[in-house]
This record gives C-alpha cells, structure tokens and sequence, in this order.
C-alpha cells in the first residue's frame, strides 16, 4: 500500500486528459469523499454500469491516481479501490510553454468546472430541504477588485490557505465526524477578467 498523499501534482498531459472525462472526476472524487469503494458501490453511488466503473477506474489505476486496497477484500475476487491523494494539483503557468500539457490541462479544468457548476445548481435545487441553519451558514457570492498581480497572487496564496485550514478540520478519516458535522463544498476562483 503508497502511502496517501495530501496532493498530487499533474504534469503528464496523458494524465490530464485522463482527468478531462467527468465520469473519471466523479469517480476519484467518490473516493476521495467517501473513501475506498468496491465497482459495485462506485457504480450505485454515481448511476453509471459496472463495466464503465471498471474501464475508468483502470485508466486512474494507470495515472497513479487510485490503487487497489487489497486488505478490505472479504474475498479474492473483491476488489476494493482508494484514491492516492486528497487532492490532485495543476499548475497552468508552468504548462505555458508546453502546448500539449496546456491544452490537456484546459481540457481537464474545463470538465472541472462543468462539475462545480453543476454541483452549485443541485445544492440550490436542495437548498429547500436543508435545515435553516444550514442555509444561513452557507455562502455564495462573487466581488470585484483591482489588483496588481502581486496582489492577486498573494490572494490567491491567502484563499488556499484558508481553504486548507478549514478541510483540515475534517474528521473523516479519523474514526468518523464530528457530532453535527456534515460534507460542505469549498470553492473558490480568483483570475483576472479578460
């Protein structure tokens, strides 16, 4: 068993467009989220045929980016899959001067984004049958500033680290969460418009 990394780093433009399939996204972000699933519970959980499940968990399995948990087996014939870390990281500005790494990349943040906004339009369309408090305490917002790239930058280091700090805090993976506590989704984007 790889021991489970907090992030890795996607260079292999192989690697990217492997990632630019949303199925594949939904999958590594199941076991990420839920942790180790056998195809039969991957498949319940995203709606999607065993077959599908199996064919893009070994696409992930070739990238690195799952493996096989084999100590959670029941039996020889089950097969139990994990995510190798919490988080997978691409860096656009390092890729600039590779255009097939630039292009994969775009394509595998491209599917991404499709999944934030569709993962925002159900949290409305649940957003009736949540506790009130639940609602009150979330947020969804956008502002404008002027900056200069060292500052935009230096926001963008600030909005990570926050963002870290806070999924830190999770006790998912230590025995079970904390009374109370529940999954919530942390996004956030800062560019400048074009």
């Amino acid at each position: 068993m790889r021991h489970r990394h907090a992030h890795v780093n996607i260079t292999d433009p192989s690697a990217l467009r492997a990632l630019a399939h949303p199925l594949r996204l939904r999958i590594l972000g199941s076991l990420r989220a839920d942790g180790p699933q056998t195809v039969g519970k991957l498949s319940g959980r995203l709606d999607a045929a065993p077959g599908s499940i199996s064919y893009h968990l070994g696409t992930l399995e070739k990238h690195g980016l799952i493996e096989l948990a084999p100590e959670l087996a029941r039996d020889r014939r089950e097969r139990w899959w994990r995510a190798t870390a919490e988080s997978t990281r691409f860096d656009p500005a390092a890729a600039h001067e590779n255009p097939e790494q630039q292009a994969a990349g775009r394509a595998m943040r491209t599917t991404i984004v499709h999944g934030y906004a569709a993962a925002l339009l159900a949290y409305l369309e649940s957003e009736e049958t949540l506790d009130r408090a639940w609602v009150a305490a979330g947020t969804i917002g956008d502002s404008l500033a002027w900056l200069t790239v060292e500052e935009l930058a230096e926001m963008s280091r600030e909005l990570e680290e926050l963002s870290t700090r806070w999924a830190g805090r999770s006790a998912r993976d230590t025995g079970g969460a904390r009374t109370g506590a529940h999954p919530v989704t942390i996004q956030y984007a800062a560019y400048r418009r074009p």
